[in-house]
């Protein structure tokens, strides 16, 4: 089941897609916010909300102002930041823990606000550890500086960044999955061992997995 609510923020007007289950009371809300070269239809972000509500945990699909507005080229990370936290009071359920999210931009976000916010976790998909060529431009201060449990999921030829390239190690209560042969979308070359849908079934199951172990260390 889906609902769309629109939220003003100081930077201009958001959207949250909510996707909730009929048949599955929640424990958690997933807010996920999309990179800076696409929205929310980007095929992660897509698996899991396609997945994750009838397993207990309610997905917030976050589009930035800048995105609703219609333009081509993201905001200032400053700006995002700030629409970030305009939209977090209305993610907010009465018992719900919620965990930042976002893929690319959106996970840089995620992990910069995360902690203030008062947020549970951060899942980090497809985290943009540094610009493509250019390793010595590194952003894993703001990833290992979430200061909260942090899933990084992240694909094993992504040019922003290959899990090998991720420090070791990584601080307490952050992890890494790797999904074998994917780029920065998650998409995997025909020739591929690693089929879409089964790179798709991989990120699944790596959220999955990580929701449960916080669940299990922090029960209701």
């Amino acid at each position: 089941m889906t609902r769309i609510q629109t939220v003003a923020c100081e930077t201009g007007e958001a959207r949250i897609t909510w996707v909730t289950s009929r048949r599955t009371a929640p424990r958690a809300v997933l807010a996920l916010g999309h990179g800076a070269g696409g929205g929310i239809e980007a095929r992660d972000l897509q698996a899991l909300a396609a997945a994750l509500p009838a397993l207990g945990t309610t997905v917030a699909l976050v589009e930035q102002p800048w995105r609703v507005a219609g333009k081509k080229v993201a905001a200032a990370p400053k700006t995002l930041d700030a629409g970030w936290r305009g939209v977090w009071p209305a993610l907010a359920r009465p018992g719900l823990p919620v965990i930042a999210g976002g893929r690319s931009a959106g996970a840089r976000v995620a992990c910069r606000t995360g902690r203030e916010l008062g947020a549970a976790a951060v899942l980090a998909l497809a985290f943009p550890l540094h610009p493509p060529g250019r390793p010595e431009s590194s952003r894993a201060a703001e990833l290992t500086g979430s200061g909260l449990p942090t899933l990084v999921v992240q694909g094993g030829r992504d040019p922003f960044g290959r899990p090998a390239e991720f420090p070791v190690p990584l601080p307490a209560g952050h992890e890494i999955s790797e999904v074998p042969d994917a780029d920065h979308g998650f998409a995997v070359p025909k020739k591929s061992d690693t089929g879409q849908e089964e790179a798709l079934e991989l990120i699944v199951s790596a959220v999955t997995g990580w929701l449960e172990r916080l669940r299990d260390r922090n029960p209701s």
